[in-house]
């Protein structure tokens, strides 16, 4: 049985439609890199499964139980979790207050504070900073630790590596990997596809609110994926009709 299932899934923004049929599955202990081009849908999809971002039509199974009537808290009792974009952290309050907001659930597993400074050692001297004064690369890190605090089944990530230095993106890899490692189940937006690749299990390409690659990473091709990202396997397809 599948740990998350999007069934049918169509949203908009205003008269835009975001998302167009879109239909996976993950299974326990998978990361999914969730790529394409700017406005292809991965962060609308993303705060939909989220239940941040209302869907027209469509149905979201979580361990095989139908949550699509729940509200975004009430996702993230459930066991979902979302590091959104530009990490929206609370900065007047510490590391360890921001923390403390992602335990309210009262879900039980693995992760207290902790083990979160156990897996981001660097950011111990750092629990009581305000998360305004944090560095990009801390910040995130701080933002990912909030969101395990409230000890999800799945970790979705939006746009992990957006504006930080190679430094910092690879300090947040590092800790990654031990959640990876850990059997954390992840979905994963990031605009480096080396990385993402590299990262994944599998890839999924969006583009133009569609599903148009879900594939292994384990021997897809740059090119492969590259192609889906700009839609060029389509216009092949079309050429040999």
């Amino acid at each position: 049985m599948s740990q998350l299932a999007v069934k049918n899934f169509e949203a908009n923004h205003g008269q835009l439609q975001a998302l167009r049929n879109v239909n996976f599955s993950i299974s326990k202990g998978e990361v999914i890199a969730l790529v394409g081009a700017n406005g292809a849908g991965k962060s609308t999809m993303l705060r939909a499964i989220a239940g941040a971002h209302k869907t027209s039509s469509g149905e979201l199974q979580l361990n095989g139980k139908n949550i699509s009537s729940l509200t975004s808290f009430e996702r993230v009792r459930a066991g979902l979790a979302l590091v959104p974009e530009g990490r929206k952290l609370f900065n007047d309050m510490s590391v360890q207050d921001n923390l403390l907001l992602g335990s309210i659930t009262g879900r039980s597993g693995h992760w207290t504070e902790e083990k979160f400074f156990q897996a981001f050692p660097y950011l111990v001297k750092r629990r009581y900073a305000k998360a305004g004064n944090l560095s990009g690369g801390e910040q995130q890190a701080a933002a990912i630790g909030r969101a395990l605090m409230s000890n999800p089944d799945i970790l979705m990530l939006d746009e992990i590596s957006l504006g930080l230095s190679p430094v910092a993106v690879d300090l947040v890899y590092v800790a990654m990997k031990k959640l990876k490692d850990l059997g954390t189940t992840i979905i994963l937006v990031e605009q480096d596809l080396a990385r993402a690749m590299l990262f994944a299990n599998r890839v999924i390409c969006m583009l133009e609110g569609r599903i148009v690659l879900d594939e292994a990473s384990k021997g897809l091709s740059r090119d492969t994926v590259t192609a889906a990202y700009f839609g060029k396997h389509l216009q092949t397809k079309r050429s040999v009709h």
